[in-house]
């Protein structure tokens, strides 16, 4: 239930999204539509918190793709923790690398192992029908008593809600592609119409396929649950399927990475981040250095290596974003009337994804405080210290141009002729 719900709230949003892409075709996605609707202040804290959950969601994707990676060769004993983080960051600075390189090489690998990831799940999905068409008793019977449980509370549910939404995550990428796209007003709402319901549809018959072979404990004492199953399902080529993951993981974090050089040049070009973050490599002219920050961030996110926490941190974070995007898309729908809009989405939904992300930050904090949302709290609160000198009262140091211009110089890298996304085609 919670996963079908995580999807339908997914839908939601993307709907919400696809209404702002359509209007405000900006690469800076979602840091734009907050700019335009909400103001200066709140786009800065949005890309303040951005310039590190993103990253730290990029390190939990890293550490995810090792987990699956490296556990085929462990069998049923866990993979060393130093193994796990040394994979994680050489996977984070390949395709950083990649990405600061060449983007074209970097959307024909986003292609191939989006292919790859769509039918891997294509056989776990098939592998649970046919296994329940085979009418076994030890199947069938997992799914009786299916709610004799305890009822969770509020925050576990909001948590659950965490990690599903996580896994739909990706929907609000489209947005920053918007400016490079043809046609976005057909584009962007015919993508979110097929790709959403598929991608729920197909993350529903893989848990149904889980829950045919595994019980619920074993799904969440499994340290990966796909390799479990092909275990059970598939035991003599089992490790096709959680090297068909890890290739799926792979792909997730190039698209996470492909699309946080587009928020950084946003940011940069509007004096919300340092000048240097929005210029482009003099040789392949692509964000070289927003890749290698954001790549060195994530880097120091892998070493707790605690997916959980990560996930949480992320989604408690990244939440808050979404509500704040669609209030600006509610703000707009009153304040610019007659704003060209290819795309209207019906106006209670951005209402009810208001709702839902404040439920989603506020039910953890009320009902399981946690440290970490105290700490994330903080975090962004701390944003005005840096808004208010150098963003308001635009403080400046001298010695600041010395370091960028001698960075400059290292990185072979020139503020870009014109918009950033010319640069990219």
């Amino acid at each position: 239930m919670i996963w079908t719900a995580s999807g339908l709230v997914s839908l939601m949003g993307s709907l919400c999204y696809a209404e702002l892409g359509t209007a405000l075709p900006f690469s800076g996605g979602e840091y734009s539509h907050i700019k335009r609707g909400l103001g200066s202040l709140p786009a800065f804290v949005f890309i303040w918190t951005s310039t590190f959950t993103k990253p730290a969601s990029n390190a939990a994707r890293a550490l995810l793709f090792a987990e699956y990676a490296t556990q085929p060769f462990y069998g049923r004993c866990p993979a060393p923790q130093v193994l796990k983080k040394c994979l994680a960051l050489a996977a984070l600075w390949s395709l950083g690398i990649l990405n600061g390189r060449s983007v074209k090489m970097a959307a024909w690998v986003q292609t191939v192992f989006t292919v790859l990831k769509m039918m891997a799940l294509s056989v776990i999905a098939i592998g649970g029908i046919v296994l329940l068409l085979g009418g076994r008793k030890e199947h069938l019977a997992r799914f009786e008593d299916a709610f004799g449980s305890e009822t969770p509370n509020a925050s576990q549910i909001a948590e659950a809600f965490f990690q599903g939404l996580y896994a739909y995550g990706g929907w609000w990428s489209l947005n920053y592609m918007a400016e490079e796209m043809k046609n976005p007003s057909r584009n962007i709402p015919l993508t979110v119409m097929t790709a959403v319901p598929a991608v729920i549809v197909f993350y529903l018959l893989v848990n149904v396929s889980y829950l045919t072979v595994l019980t619920p404990k074993e799904i969440v004492s499994s340290v990966a649950v796909a390799v479990t199953w092909a275990d059970r399902v598939i035991p003599s080529v089992a490790w096709i399927i959680p090297l068909s993951v890890a290739v799926s993981i792979f792909g997730a974090l190039n698209s996470s990475m492909f699309t946080l050089g587009r928020l950084s040049y946003a940011g940069s070009q509007s004096g919300h981040l340092p000048i240097l973050i929005s210029m482009l490599n003099v040789h392949s002219c692509t964000p070289a250095p927003a890749m290698i920050f954001s790549t060195t961030i994530a880097s120091i996110f892998v070493i707790p290596s605690d997916l959980i926490m990560l996930t949480n941190y992320f989604g408690f974070s990244a939440w808050l974003m979404i509500g704040l995007t669609c209030a600006s898309l509610i703000v707009l729908r009153y304040r610019e009337p007659h704003l060209h809009r290819p795309y209207k989405v019906f106006l209670p939904v951005p209402f009810v994804m208001v709702a839902m992300s404040f439920f989603l930050v506020l039910a953890p904090i009320v009902w399981s405080p946690k440290l970490q949302y105290v700490y994330a709290f903080l975090f962004m609160l701390g944003s005005l210290t840096v808004y208010l000198p150098f963003i308001h009262f635009k403080l400046h140091f001298a010695f600041v141009d010395k370091i960028t211009c001698y960075l400059q110089l290292l990185l072979e890298v020139s503020p870009a002729d014109g918009s950033a996304d010319s640069k990219y085609e």
